[in-house]
Parts: C-alpha cells; structure tokens; sequence
C-alpha cells in the first residue's frame, strides 16, 4: 500500500502485532468532534495527495465540526462497497459497457477494475409467489432462477472478470443483515482488503467504512462501521478508486437515556426515531447516539435503528464502539485478533464509548428516553407517520375518513371455499421479513413466542391473509428453530417462502384472487416488519401499508383487519369459547431472555452462514469464462448493452444548455424513487409489456422491473410508470402518462417521450418538496435522463437523488425558499428555458440561475433558481455529462 501521507502516521501495538495508522490526536481541535468526523478526519488524513493537502482538509472537518455547520468539501475514501442484486446487476452492466468504450478509446479495458473490496448479495430477486405452504421455499427458488438465469450468468462473469468481488448466491438472506453478520471489520487492515505493501512494511489499520447501493447500508452504524447509501453511479466511482466528494456534514447528537419497557423492541425505537427526526429535519445531516442509554442497547437493536436513518433523510445514524459491539464480533465469528484490533483501534482514535470523556460538540441534540418508547406501527404509507399501537385503530378510521371512504362499506369474497364479508383495511398481506428487524434476535424471538402462544390457543390468521416469513440470514431461521419456534410459525402459515427482502421491495407476489377482484372496490392494507411503505409499493392491489415488528404482524396476521383495536378486542377464542386477547399471547422479556441465553450462540452463525458463497445445485451449474470485455447476447431481455458511452470522446464538451424545454411531467410532493422507478411488478397494459410482449416474453415471465435493471430499454419504458403516481399533466389518469404537447394527446410517458426526442426537443420535470425521497436508486436518475429530461425542478431534493440527477447529467434546480410551482402558477403546460450556466471552475455560476417559463399564449413567468450543483467535483461530474464519462475520461 502506498501511503501519500507520512506526517499524522504513527505505530499501533496490539497484543505484539504494530499497525501503521493515522491518529486524529495529532489534529488540533479533534478532542470534542463528533464520533461521525473523527472517521472522516482519518479518511483524509490517510488518502489525502500530500500532507499538505491532509492538513488542509484536516482543518475543514474540524472547523465545521467545532461550529456544529455544514463545512466544505472533502473527499472521502470508502474502504469498501456493497451491492445488492437490483442495483448491483446495471452496476457491472456499466463496468462491461466502460470497458468496451475504454477500449474504442485507445485504452485498457482492464483498467476498468474495482480497486477496494466490492461484495454483492442476490437478496432482491425471490418473490413470494408462493407462501404459507411447506413446498414454498422450494418453489419460489425454482422460480427465481427461471426468470433470472441471464443475469445470474452475467453476474457469475463479472465475479470470475473482474477484481475484489465477491457474490453471494441467492437463498443466503439479505445484503445488510450479511454485511453485519459476516462482511464488516470495524476496523479495516490492508492485508483485509489485499492490498500489497513492502516488505517489512507493517499493514495500515484505518476505519472500516463503506458506501452502498441501497439506503439501508447504514444498517451498519449499529455496530461502528460508518456507511451510508449512494446511487449505483456514484458506487461505481468508489469501486474503481474515485473518492466521493462530499461537504463536511452537520452532526445532530441523539443524547439516549433510561432503557426500554417490557414489551418494546428496537423497531418501535426505529419508528420513534423516524417520526423525531423527520419533524426536526435532519435532511443530509449526520446523526449520532450517545449518552447513558446507549450501553442498554445490543449490537443488533442498534443496527435496527440505523436501517431506519433513510426513512427521516439523515445520512446515517452512527453508534460508537464498545463491550455490546465487542461481543457482537465475537459472536459472529471474528477472530480474537479482529476483535483485539477492533477494541485497540477505536480506543486509540477517540471511538469508544467513554461515559467519562469530553463532551462532543453537535450542531444540536435531541434527547430520548427510551422508557417512554411505547409499542407502534407506522402508516399508512410513510415510515416516518409513526402511531401508538394503543391509537392504531382511532389512526386507521381517520385515515378513511380523509380518504372519503364509508367505513361501513363490507364486500363479499370467496375465500376456501367459503363466502367471507370484509371491508376496508382487511389485511391482505402480513409479512415477517427485512433487514430492519430480522438482524435482531430478541424480535424475531418475540415473533415466534406469539405464534406460538396463539397456535396453542387455538388460533390462526384470517383465510384471505397473505402470510409471509422471509429471514434475513440462514442464522435467523435457525435461531428459531433451535428455539423450538418454527413448528408454531408453520402452524399459523409462516412457513419460510424465501430468504430475501420480498414484501418490503414489492416482491410480494399475488394477493389471494378474491380480494385481487376488489382491490378497486375497498382499500386493502398490509402489515410488514420492513422499513418502506410507499404507496404502491408492497403490491399494486394494497393501498394502506402499515410498518410494525414481527410480533405485531403474527396479532394482525390473527385479526385480519385494520379496523381492530389490539390492546383490547380478542384476537379469537379458544376451543372452550373464551377470548384470546394480545396480552395472552405477548412474551414477556424474561421468556425471550432465557431463549436468548439458551441459542443465541457462536455456533448459531458459525453453522447459519457455513457454505455463503457456494449456493444451491442451479448456481453451481451456472458457467461462463472470464474475458476482458462481455458477450453480449442481443436475443437477451434481461441484460443489454447501455448506451451511456455512444458517441463519446476523449474531449470535453460543454452541456446542452436546456432551452425551451417541454415538461414530461408535472408532480406533486414526497415523490419517491419507486415513483420515478418502480421496483415490482410490470403492469400488462404498459410500454415495458408492449416492449417483451415482442420479444416473445409470456406475461407469466415478465418478472418485476427490479429483476430487469440490467435492461435499459425495459427501465426506460418503466420510468414514472409507478401505478399510483399522479402526474397532473394526466388528466387525472393514475400511472405512467402523460400529456404529449406534440400531439395535444394523453399518452403513455415513454411514447410521449420519444416523440420528443424526434422532434429534438428537450425535457424537465416540475415537482415539490423532498422529491426522490427513498430508496438509493439509480434508475431513478438513469430513466430520465435516457428520456431526454434535462433538468428537474423542485422545492427540496432528497440527498441521495439529488447526487444521482448530477451523476446522469440531469441539473437539479431549487425553487427558491418560499416559491412552488404553485405560488408561480406553473401547471406544467409552459415551456422552460434555463439561462446559462459555467461549470469550468467546477462550482456552478451564477450558483442561482433565472429561468422562464413560456405559456401556450405567449406571457411568460421569469422566476430564479440554486443549481443544486453543491461541490466543484459535482460540477466536473455535470460538466462531463455524468459521472461514469467522467470516470473514464480520468481513466483515460
């Protein structure tokens, strides 16, 4: 390893054993900065070109964190990424197509190579088809293979192609829970991460820290690892060696104290967190925990609350090291001389829990007693809209009343066999699954000790309830059947249908057919232990998404219904005709204690993850040879080539500017991602169908739009083609559609835009607040730019959105503070030119530009707004028509 930084290095002795490593103490000003900063000081200390230069961006992190703002730029230097299989698939597609395109250009196509440790989990593509069965598992699998056999062979290429890649097959569990279980060091050395270094060089030691493709890679927060969650673009610059720019991060402290009450769990941690920040505004903060409570928490129960941190828009929510993470290394399996460096490292940086050390300076802080963490769900379709469980019911009834629905409103079904009478809220999916809650054993205890207690009483779920269970790990089904818990969760229908994110993607497969046929008629609701609720995105027949721990799902499960008050109506009877209430069938801590004491082991995941990266017989067989550039197969409707690099050369040239720009679409706030770029199922009468109906693709075989990310000709037919996103330009139609200004038409999106693009006219898209709030989804961003869009407005950007827009060319414009599209009276039908624009100084200027907008009449509305281009490496990023062109321009 080449150190470029010799003047902070220093030696650490850990049980014999030295380590070269950069101590933060050697920083004036560092005593009191947030644990947070402490990672990204070493980070520049450590990567800087000189030190010089280490100095200086030294001095930025600590002048930002004494002041508690928002500092300048620094660039930060992931230890490692993680992929998962939806966005980690188009990742490799790009890194195949960069290839070629480096080699049209004169260069090496192997230089295009990961140069840190990348791994990817296939843990997005299992769909519930089928469940509450014994055979179900089996069958789901079966079927994951047989829609996704060419990119499972694209991916075995990459793994065999391409350097510092790991994959892990499907069937293993889910990208985060693994990275904790298995991926992660908390403290990262050289010789971890293979990189070479002179003889008699001792190795670096540094912080473990990662960026990864899905927003919930702050999962591993919880245990010290600082990571967070960044568009596949932006994760592909990391992979081959370019450091993410980043401007120095306010930090909000979160002071915990006192500890939780008998009954709650992390989750209802998770969602009191989500509703507290979100209210704050923590939007491209740093969060970080500290404070006497924090010793009460788990590893896991920790690593509950940081999945949350996308769900309130804070970039991570980060806890310190100490004796509960210690002993999660060990229980998973670190080796005692990990765990000594572990221990020594974060001592010797300042990242130890140390009650009796300084005070750290915040931005501000929030304190939290636990004790008055109180059971609750989340609904019914953001995860930050928190409900105690004892309002649950008073929660639901108003939430139809705003709807303008009659709440006495019953239909008839067919369900069994039998005619059943359900109405509003019936539960039409209760599913146990994601990395939210099944990386905690007490929750996925807790869960299994209710089904078993209601299973003995008798009970069972509704016959129209759709019952899920997805483990996160192999360890955690094993925890339970260890426990004796399983034989209760089949007895109610939660037979394991597959280990992967399932419902909490959209993967939730089809509802029962009868309550498909009235999903227009009344508004069905899902109960899931996930992190995401969007609407439309458990499934397309669910309006109302309620978010709960596992525990909560089983009772839901039992009532079938929203219109339920759990606290007091009975969840059944027993044989004799007495009720069964939620406090007879609720564990007590002191039950999941003793389960805890009894499986909760070494030999748990020693045995869980024995065999991770080998997969089943269908993997096994998979075959492909390792060559410098792929062969791509043009009958493929699941892998194609991109066409990001047509058209490229060696030189800079300036941005299109964005003149007389159509609108594609007009939308309104909390504009998701799975709005922009839905994840789950392709709907039959859309431009995607239309597109493999061609292609000779039967409908039963169209698989979900995230199976398809490999496909651009698919993802751009699916982009804005969210079933329930309303776009004004629509009239009123739900979907994919649009107003085509060519023709005077409603039309699909995609049809509208290509007319557009033979006519040469560019596009924007008009929203309003926190649009592209959600997942990390590149798509999000790569969809509409290959549809021409140019620009987007809006009031306020997610963070992960907004860099992903930069990342493929598209200009992010601000409202300036107080102006909507609203209070400037545009409705989308105007035409937009945005004034000029210089980027070749790398910061945008004017940083705010005037725009006008021309209506059909000819009056115009002259308004301003801030290029939310943020840093000078974003501007190079935009000037470069995107960050992969500019990727190879450097490679170049």
């Amino acid at each position: 390893m080449t150190n470029k930084t010799n003047r902070f290095a220093a030696l650490l002795d850990v049980q014999g054993k030295k380590y070269r490593y950069y101590p933060v103490s050697t920083v004036a000003g560092s005593e009191t900065l947030p644990y947070a900063l402490t990672v990204l000081l070493e980070n520049v200390l450590r990567n800087a070109e000189s030190d010089d230069a280490a100095e200086e961006l030294a001095a930025r992190v600590v002048a930002a964190g004494r002041a508690g703002e928002v500092g300048s730029e620094i660039e930060f230097s992931p230890a490692r990424v993680l992929f998962q299989d939806f966005t980690g698939v188009p990742v490799f597609v790009d890194f195949a197509v960069m290839r070629e395109a480096c080699a049209k250009l004169g260069g090496d196509p192997t230089k295009i190579n990961p140069q840190i440790p990348c791994d990817l989990v296939i843990d997005h593509s299992v769909i519930a088809d089928e469940a509450g069965c014994a055979g179900a598992l089996a069958r789901n699998m079966e079927l994951e293979f047989s829609r996704n056999r060419e990119r499972y062979e694209f991916l075995k290429w990459a793994q065999q192609s391409f350097d510092n890649v790991r994959i892990v097959p499907p069937g293993a569990g889910i990208c985060h829970q693994l990275n904790i279980e298995q991926f992660a060091h908390v403290a990262m050395t050289s010789d971890a991460a293979g990189i070479e270094r002179a003889e008699g060089e001792p190795p670096v030691a540094y912080f473990d820290t990662l960026v990864g493709t899905d927003s919930h890679t702050p999962t591993a927060n919880g245990i010290g690892v600082l990571g967070w969650g960044v568009g596949g673009i932006e994760a592909e610059a990391a992979a081959l060696g370019q450091p993410i720019t980043t401007l120095v991060p306010r930090v909000v402290g979160v002071r915990l104290v006192g500890a939780l009450a008998d009954g709650v769990c992390a989750m209802d941690v998770a969602l009191t967190f989500a509703q507290t920040l979100r209210a704050k505004g923590v939007v491209g903060s740093f969060v970080e925990c500290f404070g006497p409570g924090l010793a009460s928490l788990s590893a896991t129960q920790r690593a509950c609350i940081a999945n949350m941190t996308p769900e309130y828009g804070s970039t991570c929510t980060l806890f310190p090291v100490d004796e509960q993470t210690l002993a999660y290394l060990r229980l998973t399996g670190r080796t005692a001389e990990q765990v000594a460096l572990a221990e020594a490292y974060a001592k010797a940086q300042g990242f130890w829990n140390d009650p009796e050390a300084p005070e750290r300076t915040y931005a501000e802080v929030i304190e939290l007693d636990l004790g008055s963490v109180e059971r609750s769900l989340a609904g019914p379709s953001r995860p930050h809209d928190r409900i105690p469980l004892s309002g649950a019911r008073d929660r639901f009834l108003a939430v139809c009343a705003e709807r303008g629905l009659d709440g006495d409103k019953r239909v008839s079904v067919e369900v069994g066999g039998e005619a059943r009478e359900i109405g509003h809220g019936a539960i039409a999916i209760a599913a146990v699954t994601s990395c939210t809650t099944a990386t905690d054993p007490r929750m996925m205890l807790a869960c299994g000790l209710v089904a078993q207690k209601a299973a003995a009483a008798g009970l069972s779920p509704k016959p129209w309830v759709k019952t899920i269970l997805a483990p996160g790990s192999k360890a955690t089904e094993l925890l339970l059947e260890r426990a004796g818990l399983m034989e209760g969760l089949r007895s109610l229908g939660f037979h394991t249908c597959g280990f992967g994110c399932m419902s909490c993607i959209g993967n939730s497969g089809p509802v029962a057919g009868a309550l498909h046929d009235v999903a227009d008629e009344i508004e069905l609701a899902s109960v899931l232990s996930g992190n995401r609720n969007f609407e439309g995105r458990i499934s397309p027949d669910v309006s109302q998404n309620y978010l709960a721990a596992p525990a909560l799902v089983i009772a839901y499960a039992l009532a079938g219904t929203m219109d339920v008050d759990l606290l007091h109506d009975a969840l059944g009877t027993r044989a004799d005709g007495t009720p069964v209430h939620l406090a007879d069938i609720w564990p007590t801590d002191a039950e999941i204690d003793a389960l805890m004491a009894s499986c909760v082991n070494e030999s748990l995941y020693a045995d869980g993850t024995r065999g991770l990266y080998d997969g089943d017989a269908a993997w096994q067989e998979l075959g492909s040879e390792p060559t410098d550039t792929f062969a791509w197969d043009e009958a493929s409707t699941y892998v194609r080539r991109a066409p990001y690099f047509d058209g490229m050369t060696r030189e800079l040239s300036a941005p299109a500017p964005v003149e007389s720009a159509y609108a594609l679409a007009r939308l309104g706030d909390f504009i998701t991602t799975d709005h922009i770029s839905p994840a789950g199922s392709i709907a039959p009468d859309s431009p995607a169908a239309r597109y493999l109906e061609e292609r000779g693709v039967a409908p039963a075989d169209f698989n979900t739009y995230g199976a398809r990310r490999g496909n651009h000709e698919v993802m751009m037919r699916g982009t804005f083609a969210n079933v329930k996103l309303q776009n004004v330009l629509a009239d009123g139609r739900k979907g994919g559609w649009t107003r085509d200004f060519l023709t005077g038409e409603v039309r699909p999106l995609f049809d509208a835009a290509m007319g557009y693009e033979a006519a040469g006219a560019s596009l924007v898209v008009v929203a309003g607040k926190m649009y592209g709030s959600g997942s990390s989804r590149d798509w999000a961003a790569k969809g509409p730019a290959l549809l021409g869009v140019r620009a987007a407005f809006a009031e306020s950007f997610e963070r992960i959105h907004r860099s992903n827009l930069i990342g493929m060319g598209i200009l992010p414009l601000q409202f300036q503070e107080g102006e909507s599209a609203e209070t400037l009276g545009l409705d989308g039908t105007e035409r937009y030119t945005v004034a000029p624009i210089d980027f070749s100084a790398g910061l945008p200027e004017p940083r705010v530009v005037g725009v006008t907008a021309e209506r059909a009449d000819g009056t115009t509305v002259a308004f301003e707004a801030t290029v939310r281009v943020d840093t000078p490496t974003e501007g190079r990023y935009y000037a470069n028509g995107g960050i992969l062109p500019f990727v190879l321009r450097q490679l170049l």
